[in-house]
Parts: structure tokens; sequence; C-alpha cells
């Protein structure tokens, strides 16, 4: 016997309850929980949410939804202000308040959405919620420079449906999710057993496809002997990462700790591990390369670069030795490396005047550095978690490397999301990815995703170990995501078309 529309409603405590912890469920589904079920249930549970609403509830709802998803998921954020930004105890919570409520606009203005212009659709919760949501997770991902975190599909790296990942990539993954979620509710809502074993089939085409999917060899290795890594994790303090005392004993650390890897085909310093810029630090960097290059070794290292002559600063990664090719950060982290609006609010507090907060972007289509004969395509911070930007620059490389200083968020779940996320671009592009950060986790990740070998965080280490470059490309590293969210505007329009249609039939 179906579910009453009266019996769905719920009542205002009901709803300041469900819609913060269903939305919370999506971070248990993520690192380091990776309870991967909860995310498919934080659907069901916002699908129920918007299933009688108006859309000023709706509005309401979404908000809460997202309040929970984001204040669970991304309020690390909070380390960075206080600890490093040396902000108020009350200051620092009630920026992050603030961040997090900001995001929850998104899911509100999804749920507004859905209840106005989709659910009276036919099939609108079972097809329209999916598509919408995917939507939403895009527009996250550019609009005011972007924010791609907490993707409903980076929690099945891997699942099943981790087959899905080289054609449709996360968002691909994720409408998989948001799909079996608004199936699960019609399901229950419904509790015919002609409904409930077609919703059934629906999830099990998808969930059983990625797992036949699996076993497919998007890419072949190029080389019959793998090149040899080794990445050193340096663990320095962030508080003396820009302090002048420290300068000069961080290049002696370097230096001692990377001759016993000297040898290595590539050797990895994490983000801005020389902390100067390339032209000041010339006499240490041309002794580096030297001994590098002797033993025909490539050494990648973060350092800030200032071009000759320029007035213009960038975050950048230089290829050294038997290596060459300098790239410059394109996607630049607001209030870490440039402040929005910095006329207004330089000076106001140490948060809005953090070291090196002055960089300039890099452009597009940077070439990728050269290690020896391989191509690597280089990746700095959070640039690991926008799926287009990777897959543009995996399209015409051998290797991805990635390279880090998740020092910002301390002992938080946030460098464990970003470790997921890194595995995810490389399952989608088909090629191995070399991460290097100053204090974990450093890790060597294959061609599916799966670490090779990691390190523990908040310690001084080396990680060693071996690489293979990859011949051809996997559908998402060809296309990326426009197939994905061109299907799903598309999809939406058909939607309205039909239900223009029956309209018109009815009349």
């Amino acid at each position: 016997m179906a579910i009453s529309q009266r019996a769905l409603k719920l009542s205002l405590p009901q709803v300041l309850l469900l819609g913060p912890c269903s939305g919370a469920l999506v971070t248990l589904s993520l690192a380091p929980f990776d309870i991967w079920p909860a995310g498919i249930l934080s659907c069901t549970l916002l699908a129920w949410l918007l299933s009688t609403c108006d859309t000023g509830q709706a509005l309401w709802r979404g908000w809460l939804y997202g309040l929970g998803l984001f204040g669970s998921g991304v309020s690390w954020v909070y380390v960075s202000i206080h600890v490093h930004g040396y902000a108020p105890v009350p200051l620092a919570a009630l920026l992050t308040i603030l961040f997090c409520a900001g995001l929850a606009i998104f899911t509100a203005l999804f749920a507004w959405s859905y209840v106005r212009l989709v659910r009276p659709l036919p099939g609108g919760m079972l097809v329209g919620f999916p598509l919408l949501w995917v939507l939403f997770e895009w527009l996250r991902s550019w609009l005011f420079t972007g924010f791609p975190w907490l993707m409903l599909g980076y929690a099945h790296v891997d699942t099943w449906i981790a087959g899905w990942a080289p054609i449709l990539g996360v968002y691909g993954l994720s409408f998989i999710c948001a799909l079996s979620g608004s199936c699960l509710f019609l399901a229950w809502r419904s509790r015919q057993a002609a409904a409930v074993t077609t919703y059934a089939v629906v999830i099990g085409i998808l969930w059983i496809g990625g797992s036949i999917l699996q076993p497919t060899q998007w890419v072949a290795p190029a080389n019959d002997q793998p090149l040899s890594v080794a990445v050193y994790q340096p663990n320095v303090p962030q508080e003396q990462k820009w302090d002048r005392r420290y300068y000069y004993p961080i290049l002696e650390q370097l230096e001692a700790a990377s001759m016993p890897l000297m040898g290595a085909d590539i050797l990895v310093w994490p983000e801005a591990a020389v902390p100067n810029y390339y032209q000041n630090a010339r006499p240490f960097i041309d002794a580096v390369a030297a001994n590098a290059g002797m033993v025909e070794t490539t050494l990648i290292t973060g350092i800030p670069f200032r071009p000759e002559g320029g007035e213009q600063y960038h975050n950048s990664i230089v290829a050294l030795g038997q290596g060459s090719g300098v790239y410059h950060k394109q996607r630049l982290v607001p209030f870490g490396e440039y402040v929005p609006l910095e006329n207004l609010l330089r000076g106001v507090i140490a948060f809005f005047d953090l070291p090196m907060s002055a960089f300039t972007r890099g452009p597009a289509d940077q070439a990728p550095l050269q290690a020896g004969a391989f191509r690597l395509a280089p990746f700095i911070c959070y640039e690991i978690v926008y799926p287009d930007l990777v897959a543009r620059s995996a399209r015409n490389a051998d290797l991805l490397v990635t390279i880090s200083n998740d020092s910002w968020f301390g002992d938080s779940i946030g460098p464990l999301q970003h470790l997921q996320m890194a595995q995810m671009r490389a399952l989608e592009n088909g090629r191995y990815l070399i991460r290097g950060t100053n204090n974990g986790v450093s890790a060597i990740i294959d061609h599916q995703g799966q670490i090779v070998t990691a390190s523990e965080r908040f310690v001084e280490t080396s990680l060693l170990g071996e690489v293979e470059t990859m011949l051809g490309n996997t559908p998402f590293s060809s296309f990326g995501s426009t197939p994905v969210i061109l299907g799903c505007g598309i999809g939406l329009a058909l939607m309205y078309l039909i239900f223009l249609g029956l309209w018109r039939d009815s009349d």
C-alpha cells in the first residue's frame, strides 16, 4: 500500500533534525569514514524532505541540508583561519559558519529549483532529481572560482560503480548515487511489488554495469621498465615555513634528506618546498639541479616564481636535473593565495594578510613538465580536485604529479578527502599519479585509482616506489565532463518537452 502525501509530510522539529543530519551523511560516505551507502541514503532522505513541501519550504530545507553537508564536511577551514590565520576563536568560528552557510545556498537553490521546476514533470523525482543534482554540483565547481568538494561520486573509487569513472567521471558517479537514492525513496513510498521491482532493476543495471566495466583496460603500459620514484615529505611546521630564521635550515634539510634519494628517475618535493622565489634561490637550486643531473634524476619541486622584470608572482612547479619546464598554478585558493576585494580586506585581520597570498594565476594550456623523455601533467594543491582541468592536461601526459601543503588544515579530515579526490583523477584518466605533500599524505596511486604506497601523516619521511607510463586515453580523459553535463541539460529539456506535449494533449 502506497504511503499517502499526508503521511510523508514532516513537522518543523523533524525538518530541523532530518535536514542537517541527512546532509552530514554525505560526509560519512567520503574519506576517512568511507561508509559509502550513507551518501545514497542522504539522497533518499533529501528526496523525502522535498517530496511534499512548497517552494518556500524547499529553500529552507535545502539550506538546512547544505548546512549539515558543509558544516560536517569542510569545517576544517577553521584550522586555517584560527591556527594559521591567527583569528580569535569567536571570529574564526563565525567565519567558518559563514563559509558553510554560504555554500549551503547552492543546496537551497537546488531544492527550490527541483520543487518549482522539476518535481511537477513526469519522472521528476526519478530522473529529474539526479539530473538537477549533477548540474548543481557542476555549477558549484566553477561559480565564484569554484569549490568542487564533497561530490557524491568521490565515495565510489572502490565500489562497483567505479567502473563507470573512466567513462563518465565523478559527475557520472554522482548521478548514479542520486538516482539510486531517488529510486529507494520511490520504492519506499510506493511499496507496490511492480514498482519496487522496477526501481530495483534500474539500480541493478547501473551497479552491475559498473562491475562489468571494471576489468576494462582503457589504457596499456607504454614501457616494460617502470620508473622509480622517490617522494620526500619534509614535515616543516607551517609557522616556520616563511620565517626567515628557518630558511637555511630548511634548505639544509631538503638537501641532506634528498641525497640518498638521488638516482631515482623522479624525485618529488612538495608545494613551496623551497620557501623563496626561484630567482632568489638560484644558488641552491642550481647546485641541487646539477647533483640531480649527474645521476639522471628529475627533481620536481614546488617554489614561488617571479618572472624576470615582472611584477606578478606565481605559485609554481619546476623540473630540474634530468627534467625541464615550469608550471604556474591556474586555480588559486581564495585568501590563501589571493585576497578577493583586496583593497577592502587587506590588513583587517591577519587571515586576510597570510604569507604568499598575492599570487597571480598562470595561463591556460601550459606545456607539461619533462622528466627525461616522459611528460608529466602538474597540479598544485586543490587543482587536482577540478576534473576537467586534470583531464585536459592528462590527454598529453604520461604521468600525473600533484604537490600540496596540507599543513593548513592540521589533523582534520580535509587532507584525507583531498587524497581521495586525487585517486579519482587517476581513475578517470587512466594515469599513475605521484602525490607529494609537506606533512602527508604523500602517495603513489596507480591508473585504477588504487594507492600503491602512502606515507604516514605528520612525520618527516621518504616514500619510494615505481610508476608505469600508460598509452591511450580513457573516454573521460578525451571528452571530460562535457557529455555528462550536456546529457543532464538535454535530459531536463526533454522532460519539459514531454510535459508540454502531455499538457497540450490533456486540453
